[in-house]
């Protein structure tokens, strides 16, 4: 995990709320509170185009597969589809009661799947001019705060403490009971296991299927704050933000902390590790960071 510093990128835009890579990697974008969307080339700090159409602060945005658009999520209660080169907004999505925590877009990019404040997950034809819903999930018992979106699944965690797991295929729903809030989701890339950061200050690794509980890491500070986690290193290494400004690292399997990032002194609290590569990049504060591997940078300048 021998991973450096690259890049410090000021986004300007008040606290960043939420970073994310496109589909390939070759962009990323970052939320803020100033209500806008700002669209980065994350190897040379490039600020490439800005989104600004929503009344609220951004807490989350997706790029398409095909990285011609992005939706984006407010606490506005609004969904914002967004044309990527023109930077105006080709669709407004209202719908949700209270402010939109998450967004998704499914596997071709054909609907868009919102989770929000109003215990709901809301999934969008965004290729058709249909501004209602096509489907609304309100078996949530508390505000929605991430979403994982696969070919025929729709999986939500839940500050009521569950993990929801919507089969859109076979019409079925099988709920996960964890007992602690749950902050954040993701799935490994072999889609076996499913990582729940919760608010007791512990992530939890859990089989997809069975809903067993795998592994617990422990470590990092969550205080309160939504402190995201991800996967890295091809499903072999856990990665967290933590209250304290750092980045922990553990092994998957054996659930021990093998490093720890000194990102800065401000929370780090989104992070989005590369598709491909092996970057990954934190949000503190004002600032994007750009971590990763120091060769992959040189290779990157000699092409």
């Amino acid at each position: 995990m021998d991973l450096v510093a690259k890049r410090s990128i000021n986004c300007e835009q008040g606290a960043v709320r939420a970073v994310r890579y496109n589909v390939d990697g070759s962009y990323c974008l970052s939320c803020g509170s100033d209500k806008k969307i700002k669209l980065w080339n994350p190897r040379t700090g490039l600020l490439l185009k800005t989104y600004g159409g929503h009344a609220d602060e951004v807490m989350d945005a997706a790029g398409s597969c095909e990285s011609s658009y992005i939706v984006s999520a407010s606490l506005d209660k609004s969904v914002i589809y967004w044309d990527v080169s023109t930077g105006l907004p080709v669709r407004r999505l209202r719908g949700h009661a209270g402010g939109v925590t998450c967004i998704r877009f499914n596997e071709e990019s054909s609907i868009a799947v919102s989770g929000s404040k109003d215990n709901t997950v809301a999934c969008w034809d965004i290729r058709t001019r249909k501004l209602d819903a096509v489907q609304t999930m309100r078996e949530a018992k508390d505000c929605i705060t991430a979403l994982v979106v696969s070919e025929h699944k729709i999986i939500s965690s839940s500050l009521d403490g569950s993990i929801r797991q919507y089969d859109i295929r076979a019409g079925e729903l099988v709920c996960d009971t964890i007992g602690v809030p749950i902050t954040y989701l993701v799935q490994t890339r072999d889609g076996q296991c499913l990582l729940a950061a919760c608010s007791d200050g512990t992530i939890r690794l859990i089989d997809n299927d069975s809903g067993e509980l795998l592994a617990v890491y422990k470590g990092h500070r969550v205080d309160d704050y939504t402190i995201e986690c991800g996967i890295i290193a091809a499903d072999t290494k856990i990665i967290s933000g933590s209250a304290e400004g750092a980045a922990i690292v553990w092994d998957l399997l054996e659930g021990k902390e093998v490093r720890r990032l000194r990102i800065g002194s401000e929370v780090v609290h989104s992070l989005a590790p590369h598709p491909t590569g092996s970057d990954i990049l934190f949000a503190r504060k004002r600032h994007l960071e750009v971590w990763g591997k120091p060769e992959e940078d040189e290779e990157e300048v000699i092409e």
